[in-house]
């Protein structure tokens, strides 16, 4: 070693290139054993010479970049590997006991029956080990593993895996826990690290490690929903045991986010069920990478939004902020730097000011989500850990507001001003919202008559932009106006019973009548003038209940000012508030469809909501649950193969109608026709609106041609004939002229 460390001092960089040399030959047989060991080397080498360490920071910095989960990745990332190695431990096991290693043999549904009812009456331990090595011929029933000498059994029908999958998902939490002298259910990780000290972990561990690797195996090969819902709330049982295999908690973690993300039906949600008793149990242990793991799949799930998805994607939103609660301090620190990453990028298309830049602030990845933080600031807003989060958070929102203030961009405003009017109602804290709002209506395209028809509705919960055509249209200016109505009353009423409402509402109370006296739509003029006498109403409420106080404007008995007519709601506004609501709930539900799909299987929420006690695994009917799941002759490696083609068609077919909904290139200038256009693959919102309004009646008037062109035979010579007499009415009088 002092050989070696003087070779270091006096050429370091020969030394290194051999080191190099060295490390590619070993990474060639064995990368992830050699990286680990290559990692602990560069650590010992760190604490012994520091001075040549800081070299190799200095000249070689690759050599020393290396990442953890690059690391965890190579070790174990064959789960059959594992499986393996613990199936072997099992045979070492038998041949201790005195067993003989028997040949590959078929399982028949009598051995597995027998060695049930011996685990039942007996708990015999060669019962549970036959049983575990048949549950892994389950589970890589199908694959590509040619000669395996290690397996005992090698070949089983429908029957027995449906047998042996059901019995061993089912009855293997409980016989592990009385084997390794655990309580019935439950338990934390530290039960698990005092337990691997101990000799019944060392005689039994190998039984949890085949276990959970294979039914790690089993669900991505899985393709059935309610195989991997029954299989995943079975799981959940034993997810403390992931605590003495972090490779398999991170593995596990990937997975559930795939199924929680992609799953249809009740899979979501079981889902998220065993992903938060994850983190409620092994704490720390997974708690970065599941609030890590969790946004991510989040934000690939929201690339787009329509009336379809919409409803999916508050529930994963609803999910995040769910799982954000098991550890509020640690929440807060991811917070932080997802928020921190948005005001990033929102500063790049403010300094910048590229077309590329202003894109990926208005697109819905973006949007939604500070709508995501503003659900979770809004869900906590009373602890301590998530309140300081609330500025920086409204700050980004009011920008993005700001950042293109142009008719064609009115959704997007309109949707930033809802989340602004969330966060001030559960902070308590006043936003100028108001100015948003306003400045809206002072532009020409919401105050002078429509000039391109009537248009079709607008639903501007589901676009963040529109096109020229649309901006025209009667729809979408009462869809504005409607909607600048309903969030002005949202934010005044916010401070309806506040000593200075009459203050605060002055200056909206004044614009809003300027706005009535320059618009020509009769119909804006009415709704405008009911909200200003609602204005009056409360601000004369307020002003004959203000001249009777006592206290000063900064005495903290202000906040106290009607707080007994708030918690009845008397006010004028409050009245008017709960009328706009319902209005905007019809029109909503007008323009919602009757079914919403969810998921990238797209399965049916119903009206029927899940509860609590659905989800839960009851004793009584478990066995039925997995006998009518596992009743199919699905068997992995075979059927999955022939399921995977029809729903890849599924899917294909399903996502036809949500290619409509595309985030649009930004435009920078106004709204005029001789604004530039960013190049980009998708077409643009005009083209599409174009295309509908130009090509869509095509079809129609073709069919009708076809489909009536017996009745138009016979209109024919009654135009015709009028026409005539016209022609000759109108010659006869040129002549009487002449």
């Amino acid at each position: 070693m002092g050989a070696k460390k003087k070779a270091w001092s006096l050429d370091p960089e020969i030394s290194v290139e051999m080191e190099e040399d060295d490390n590619k030959n070993r990474l060639a047989s064995k990368p992830g054993k050699v990286a680990k060991e290559h990692k602990e080397q560069l650590e010992r080498l760190q604490e012994k010479d520091p001075e040549f360490f800081k070299f190799l920071q200095d000249h070689d910095k690759e050599l020393l970049e290396f990442d953890d989960e690059d690391i965890d990745d190579d070790v174990d990332t064959d789960v059959e590997d594992t499986d393996m190695q613990a199936d072997e431990e099992i045979l070492g096991q038998d041949v201790e006991d005195g067993e003989e290693k028997p040949a590959n043999k078929v399982i028949t549904a009598a051995m597995v029956d027998s060695w049930c009812n011996s685990i039942r009456e007996n708990g015999q331990l060669g019962a549970v080990r036959n049983l575990m090595r048949a549950f892994r011929t389950a589970c890589h029933y199908g694959d590509d593993a040619g000669d395996d000498s290690s397996a005992k059994f090698s070949v089983m029908s429908s029957n027995v895996f449906n047998k042996t999958m059901l019995f061993v998902l089912s009855e293997m939490d409980g016989i592990l826990r009385k084997m390794l002298k655990l309580p019935s259910s439950g338990g934390k990780k530290e039960i698990i690290i005092d337990l691997m000290h101990t000799k019944q972990w060392k005689k039994y561990n190998h039984l949890v490690k085949s276990y959970l690797g294979n039914s790690l195996h089993v669900l991505n090969q899985m393709t059935d929903t309610e195989m991997i819902s029954f299989t995943l709330r079975r799981l959940k049982f034993s997810s403390v045991f992931l605590a003495a295999f972090p490779s398999f908690l991170r593995k596990y973690v990937k997975v559930i986010l795939h199924f929680w993300g992609t799953g249809g039906g009740a899979l979501p949600v079981v889902s998220f069920l065993f992903l938060r008793d994850l983190c409620i149990r092994l704490g720390s242990d997974c708690l970065d990478d599941c609030f890590k793991g969790i946004y991510k799949a989040y934000i690939l799930n929201c690339h787009f939004i329509n009336a379809v998805k919409l409803q999916h994607i508050q529930f994963l939103s609803n999910c995040v902020v769910e799982l954000l609660g098991v550890d509020l301090p640690t929440a807060y620190l991811h917070a932080f730097v997802f928020i921190r990453q948005l005001a990033m990028i929102l500063r790049d298309a403010f300094n910048v000011k590229t077309k590329e830049a202003f894109r990926k602030v208005c697109e819905w990845k973006f949007i939604n989500c500070l709508e995501l933080w503003t659900g979770a600031i809004c869900a906590y807003s009373s602890e301590a850990d998530f309140t300081p989060l609330a500025y920086p958070l409204t700050q980004i929102i009011s920008g993005v507001a700001r950042l293109v203030p142009t008719a064609r961009y009115f959704p997007l405003r309109l949707r930033c001003v809802r989340m602004l009017n969330r966060i001030a109602a559960c902070t308590n804290t006043f936003i100028p919202v108001s100015m948003l709002l306003l400045d809206m209506l002072e532009m020409k395209e919401l105050n002078r008559p429509p000039t391109g028809g009537v248009g079709k509705a607008v639903d501007l919960r589901t676009v963040l932009k529109v096109g020229k055509l649309t901006v025209k249209t009667r729809a979408f200016q009462e869809a504005c106006v409607y909607s600048v109505i309903e969030e002005l009353a949202e934010h005044l009423l916010q401070w309806s019973y506040s000593v200075a409402f009459f203050e605060l509402s002055f200056i909206p109370a004044v614009r809003l009548r300027s706005f009535c006296k320059y618009t020509k739509a009769e119909r804006f003029r009415k709704e405008m003038r009911h909200l200003i006498r609602q204005i009056e109403a409360n601000s004369e409420f307020t002003n004959e209940r203000r001249t009777s106080i006592t206290f000063q404007p900064n005495d903290p008995a202000a906040s106290f000012f009607l707080e007994d007519e708030k918690k009845s709601g008397a006010s004028p506004l409050s009245q008017y508030v709960a009328t706009l609501r319902l209005r905007a709930q019809q029109r909503n539900d007008s323009l919602k469809e009757s079914s919403v799909l969810v998921g990238e299987n797209s399965s049916i929420f119903g009206d029927k909501p899940i509860r609590a006690s659905d989800e839960e695994d009851d004793d009584d009917t478990r066995d039925e649950q997995g006998a009518t799941v596992f009743s199919s002759a699905w068997l992995p490696g075979s059927d999955s193969k022939t399921k995977a083609p029809e729903e890849e068609k599924k899917k294909k077919t399903r996502q036809q109608p949500q290619e409509e909904d595309v985030v649009e290139d930004l435009v920078l200038s106004s709204d005029e026709d001789d604004e530039p256009r960013i190049d980009s693959d998708t077409p643009s919102s005009d083209e599409e609106e174009n295309a509908n309004q130009v090509a869509s009646p095509e079809p129609h008037k073709k069919q009708k041609s076809k489909n009536s062109s017996k009745k138009n035979v016979q209109q024919k010579p009654s135009n015709m004939s009028k026409k005539n007499a016209d022609w000759r009415a109108k010659s006869k009088k040129r002549k009487r002229r002449n």
